[in-house]
């Protein structure tokens, strides 16, 4: 009998291709399973390292990791210890600890010194005081008589004797003894509380120079005629009183 060799040649071919896919089909699976397989190790192998290194120490130096930025700030920060807070506290001392000196910032009050006096207890500049010639204006202008002008009078003048003497009315220094081209030889004396009085009108014959310390009815010197500015009166003492400054009437710490 004589075979077809055609169809022969198509059940081979069959064959062929059944064997072909069946061997395609089975590489594919073990790919995947092998790709699966590779996957879980994987998954594995990285939670693994996660929990290792959540909970395991890290030595930074065995591993070699740097440093984080956080890191660095956490551990350069100071920490405040019971010793430090003890330092604070030695080294504050209590308000009530410290010396009077030191918790007095104010200005210390002036003193008076001791040899100061209270004018209203002052004597007479002469012996005889009751020709007053011309009184104190204060600031109301008065004609001068020599020169003819208004102008005010600061002081109180007391008719005198030439060569009549000449007295401090209180205890003080005498600060100023001067030849004036106005009002001739004057002598001032700081009475040491807020007074000064001022001689002016004496002779060269003084009693006293600067730097002298009197008391209350010294002699401070003779009565002349030298104050050019008032010469057109009456030999006469031109007495001034000044307080903190300020002119005064002299006769009202005088009586």
């Amino acid at each position: 009998m004589k075979k077809n060799l055609f169809s022969d040649n198509k059940q081979g071919s069959k064959s062929f291709y059944a064997a072909l896919g069946i061997s395609a089909v089975m590489i594919g699976s073990a790919c995947w399973f092998a790709y699966g397989q590779s996957k879980k190790l994987s998954d594995g192998l990285t939670a693994e390292s996660r929990v290792s290194e959540s909970e395991a120490p890290v030595n930074k130096r065995a591993y070699n990791v740097p440093k984080t930025t956080t890191a660095a700030a956490r551990t350069s920060a100071p920490v405040r210890t019971a010793a430090s807070f003890t330092t604070v506290t030695v080294t504050t001392a209590p308000a009530a600890t410290l010396p009077a000196a030191a918790l007095d910032v104010g200005e210390p009050e002036a003193e008076v010194p001791a040899a100061a006096v209270k004018l209203s207890d002052a004597k007479p500049p002469l012996e005889d005081m009751s020709f007053m010639i011309t009184p104190f204006s204060g600031s109301e202008l008065v004609r001068n008589e020599t020169t003819g002008s208004w102008q005010t009078h600061n002081g109180t003048d007391f008719a005198a004797d030439v060569g009549a003497e000449v007295y401090a009315v209180a205890g003080g220094e005498v600060t100023e003894v001067k030849n004036d081209p106005v009002w001739g030889v004057t002598v001032t004396v700081d009475h040491l509380n807020g007074y000064v009085t001022r001689y002016c009108g004496l002779s060269q014959a003084l009693s006293v120079q600067k730097g002298d310390k009197l008391s209350g009815g010294d002699l401070i010197g003779t009565l002349g005629n030298t104050a050019d500015i008032e010469s057109a009166l009456t030999p006469h003492l031109h007495l001034e009183m000044l307080h903190n400054g300020s002119y005064i009437d002299p006769m009202s710490e005088l009586t």
